[in-house]
């Protein structure tokens, strides 16, 4: 029976195909507030990569007549999802928030509604706690974006937020979201004094700190070995 012989080129194709498919298979963050841009070309002061659900924020806190514009990117959960950004001014996690949420309308145009969230169970559209100045919503490459600019009350130097993303809208109401340990961490503390760095380790320190190990850095640590043994190995 004759044997097959492979050149160790073929072997060296074969390793980098696989070394490829386990790139693939892990996600990466793609989300960076330092390389966003935006469509009106609009410039905030701070930016932060939140801990949570791939999102981030960008803010502007004006002293001056104590108003706070922002703008909250993520992902929804599927792309007729939604996203909320959220201020709680009396307590830390969801219940007792006062929220912006994005999604598409009937028409498919996007749009922000406001939400004093009182329970898990449901949500009503109605007015907030804070005066919302001017909001609007943006949906593009299976990221939705959040612009708004609330006024909060006079020497206020630190505000409770909360950011979240769900999957479907029924008949115009945001459908509950998951409670898996992304959604149920997706809170912090945005201090408005200061400039924030770019990873939120200053103005927009979160409650929960953010993970020291990422899915590229995950890939890294056993991509490389993988590859450098089919190299050696074949050789």
């Amino acid at each position: 029976m004759a044997l097959l012989r492979y050149s160790p080129s073929f072997f060296f194709f074969i390793c980098l195909t696989l070394t490829s498919l386990f790139l693939q298979s892990y996600p990466v963050h793609s989300l960076n507030c330092a390389s966003e841009k935006f469509t009106n070309k609009k410039f905030y002061s701070n930016c932060t990569d939140l801990p949570t659900l791939n999102s981030t924020l960008h803010w502007t806190f004006t002293q001056q007549n104590s108003s706070l514009s922002v703008a909250f990117i993520a992902p929804p959960e599927t792309p007729n999802g939604w996203i909320a950004w959220a201020i709680n001014p009396t307590g830390t996690g969801m219940i007792g928030s006062q929220a912006l949420i994005a999604f598409k309308n009937s028409n498919s145009s996007m749009v922000v509604k406001t939400y004093n969230i009182t329970t898990y169970a449901s949500i009503v559209e109605g007015k907030i706690s804070f005066e919302v100045l001017d909001s609007r919503a943006e949906n593009s490459d299976g990221v939705m974006k959040i612009f708004a600019t609330v006024k909060l009350p006079e020497k206020m130097t630190e505000v409770n937020h909360v950011w979240q993303v769900g999957g479907s809208v029924k008949d115009g109401v945001p459908v509950k979201h998951g409670f898996s340990p992304a959604n149920m961490k997706a809170m912090g503390k945005l201090q408005l004094e200061g400039k924030a760095q770019s990873n939120g380790t200053t103005a927009g320190s979160p409650a929960v700190a953010p993970s020291t190990s990422s899915s590229s850095g995950i890939t890294g640590i056993y991509v490389i070995p993988i590859f450098f043994s089919c190299l050696f190995g074949f050789f």
